[in-house]
């Protein structure tokens, strides 16, 4: 008979041990690890056996394949994220933040998605069905044909799906799910894993659509295993500060479109609201002649983003500097610092060095550090750059300015909002020459020497220079 092994497995990051421990070597988490029932282990020799299977199709890579058809919801930014709409037998994974809007925004997309025909149906497990009426009376789809339920069982769920047979199902939330069969508390490890399998699975063989709404840890990472993003099509992520409207809906991994896609969404009363002009809405805001301020001409999948970089530089009371960045990598700060000290001699050492990305969008691409640079050298000098200027390219560790991808629509769209010059790097090929007036550089002491003049050992002016400049 097979033996049951017992086995030990963090909740938060699903790393399994052979017995107990306080702390989780891989994540660090305190009391994370809980005891889960063992499984059937036999010897590997005899787990399968002399028993044949049936032989498997094989075919050739020369094959035409029509593209899946995809459903829409009428939400251009929600569809633009899962490339184009939603396709039949796949699983969607969407995660954030506590209160960030998912709930919201998948309510309003199962309506979309129902208005065009598809039958839908929204399982909450953490609200009840008054809850979910309430919320669909707020945004105005109280008369969408949605079919609604609130229950945990997963057995009891799978039941009703298999008598309904919709197209669409929301399940909200993946953590909050339970499987009579695994021997573990809803939201374990054990637990989230079966019940992601089951689902995904289910909608694998009667060819209908799960979305999996995912609780975060505070990193920001979906919690559980990190299995379930294996097993779904699509991993998405809404990011946003909540004290900001503006919400940002990021593909991370997609199997049917572009991964890095991004949705821009504004928060209001009457829910979110899709911007489909991003860059007009990151720059509405934007003051004229400020010391730190430059304009990121980005991609974010296949669309092109303007940003503003808002950098300020302040003598520091301490021994060790604060060094504070929000949007952006912090090690990728260090790095220009260290960069702007070592080949520029331009040095932060005495000096607290704040960073940040308007509008709560989190830029990941290094073409931005031409753009930080510029921003933080205009911040220590008190010099405001041109406002009518864009920036982009990536700093190499000897100083140089290396190309970046897809220079023809970063121009293109900075063109598009009145922007007349760019500083970027020197490209070796042009697809189309552009209208606006290009300040092309091979290295950054160059670059700052004709934007700036000398800058090296310069002193950082008082506030009331700056403020009369």
């Amino acid at each position: 008979m097979a033996k049951l092994q017992t086995s030990f497995v963090c909740a938060e990051c699903g790393a399994s041990y052979g017995k107990w421990a306080g702390r989780c070597d891989a994540c660090g988490a305190w009391n994370s690890i809980h005891e889960e029932a063992g499984i059937s282990a036999g010897p590997a020799t005899k787990s399968l056996g002399k028993a044949k299977g049936r032989a498997v199709a094989l075919s050739t890579l020369s094959g035409e394949d029509e593209p899946p058809p995809r459903r829409t919801s009428g939400i251009g930014e929600f569809d633009r994220v899962l490339g184009g709409g939603l396709v039949d037998a796949s699983a969607v994974l969407i995660g954030g933040d506590p209160g960030i809007g998912k709930s919201t925004i998948l309510l309003q997309a199962v309506a979309g998605f129902a208005a065009s025909g598809a039958k839908a149906v929204y399982v909450s497990g953490e609200e009840a069905s008054a809850q979910v009426r309430m919320r669909a009376q707020r945004l105005g789809l109280s008369e969408a044909p949605v079919l609604l339920a609130a229950e945990t069982n997963l057995r009891d769920i799978l039941t009703t799906l298999d008598a309904e047979r919709p197209d669409l199902v929301v399940i909200d939330s993946i953590q909050t799910m339970w499987a009579d069969h695994v021997e573990s508390a809803p939201g374990s490890v054990a637990q989230v894993r079966a019940t992601a399998h089951e689902l995904v699975s289910f909608a694998k063989r009667r060819g209908l659509s799960v979305v999996l709404v995912g609780h975060v840890t505070k990193e920001g990472q979906i919690a559980g295993p990190r299995v379930v993003e294996h097993m779904v099509d699509t991993v998405l992520y809404f990011e946003g500060e909540r004290g900001h409207q503006f919400r940002i809906l990021r593909a991370v991994k997609n199997r049917f479109g572009p991964a890095d896609e991004i949705g821009v969404f504004e928060m209001t009363g009457a829910g979110l609201r899709e911007v489909t002009n991003p860059s007009a809405l990151f720059l509405g805001e934007r003051e004229a002649k400020v010391p730190g301020s430059a304009v990121f001409a980005g991609i974010e999948g296949t669309r092109p983003v303007l940003v503003e970089f808002q950098a300020l530089v302040a003598h520091s009371p301490l021994g060790t500097p604060r060094r504070a960045v929000i949007g952006w990598d912090s090690s990728r700060l260090s790095m220009i610092l260290a960069v702007l000290e070592a080949r520029c001699g331009i040095s932060f050492a005495a000096q607290d060095v704040y960073l940040n990305v308007a509008g709560g969008l989190r830029i990941g691409e290094t073409a931005a550090d031409l753009a930080a640079a510029m921003a933080l050298v205009s911040a220590l000098t008190g010099q405001p750059l041109a406002h009518d200027a864009i920036h982009f390219g990536e700093i190499s560790l000897s100083g140089a300015i290396r190309p970046v991808a897809q220079a023809e629509a970063r121009l293109k769209e900075a063109e598009k909002l009145g922007f007349t010059r760019a500083f970027l790097p020197q490209r070796i090929k042009r697809d189309s020459e552009s209208g606006m007036k290009l300040h092309e550089s091979v290295d950054l002491p160059g670059l700052l020497s004709d934007v700036f003049g000398t800058v090296a050992d310069t002193p950082r002016p008082a506030a009331r220079d700056i403020a009369g400049g």
